[in-house]
């Protein structure tokens, strides 16, 4: 049964990135229940395998899965390649992949620097660009999740005692943040029907977490996946371009 305002999305393609786990398993599954058709990227196969097996037996068509490295702009355009000759283009992307690694950003292995920022900035870059390639040629609606952070907006202080291990964490995230205001000026001045949405949780309780923060009030990743559905369904006239969530009794 379709949620309530996603009829238009009918039968529409989502790409859905970091698809193997956590917010972006989840929200496969509710996208596909609402009759959207999914192609969920994650560099696992085995686990989009997996996750293609938990849907009922009669969903199970509507979800593609593909591996895909979206820190390679060449893997990404092997997915969106096949995507266009397949299913004829893509009208939805979620950015999800992400990545966090502990360290202090004065000490850390510089090649770890490095995949922060090709996971968590320039995998957006590379996918958007290719949606937008695909929506603009068949001049159709579309929508771009970008999934940000709390911490793309404002650092908070390390729990006492422990010292600062976000490093390039929170500057890939404000990076997506002035990214969803200039993707929202191009579409706008490009005239494409593309909207944008950044959805900036609070902890939630994903294999990302460090370990010392898994004590504190967090958010499920369905709590997130009802944000981005929320997003979607919204009417045409109607952009969501900013929602922070976050759990109750959270301490920053």
């Amino acid at each position: 049964m379709a949620t309530v305002g996603m009829e238009r999305w009918q039968n529409c393609i989502a790409v859905v990135t970091g698809a193997s786990s956590g917010i972006g398993a989840v929200l496969s599954k509710q996208l596909v229940a609402a009759g959207v058709i999914v192609v969920a990227l994650a560099r696992r196969l085995d686990r989009l395998e997996q996750l293609r097996q938990q849907l009922p037996e009669v969903q199970r068509a509507q979800l593609h899965v593909m591996q895909c490295d979206v820190t390679s702009v060449e893997s990404v355009n092997a997915a969106f390649d096949w995507i266009e000759e397949e299913l004829g283009g893509a009208d939805i992307l979620i950015n999800n992949a992400g990545k966090l690694s502990g360290g202090q950003l004065v000490t850390m292995q510089l090649d770890t620097v490095q995949e922060l920022l090709q996971t968590n900035v320039m995998g957006v870059v590379y996918c958007t660009q290719r949606i937008f390639r695909s929506v603009r040629q068949r001049n159709t609606p579309g929508h771009v999740v970008l999934i940000n952070s709390i911490v793309g907006h404002y650092l908070f202080n390390p729990l006492p005692g422990s010292v600062q291990e976000l490093n390039m964490y929170p500057a890939t995230k404000h990076a997506l943040t002035a990214m969803t205001e200039l993707f929202r000026q191009e579409f706008r001045d490009l005239k494409s029907h593309i909207k944008v949405t950044s959805i900036s949780p609070g902890l939630v309780d994903t294999d990302l977490v460090p370990q010392a923060y898994k004590r504190l009030p967090m958010l499920q990743p369905e709590d997130v996946a009802n944000a981005i559905m929320y997003a979607l369904a919204t009417p045409p006239h109607v952009q969501v371009h900013e929602l922070t969530i976050k759990p109750m009794g959270e301490p920053f």
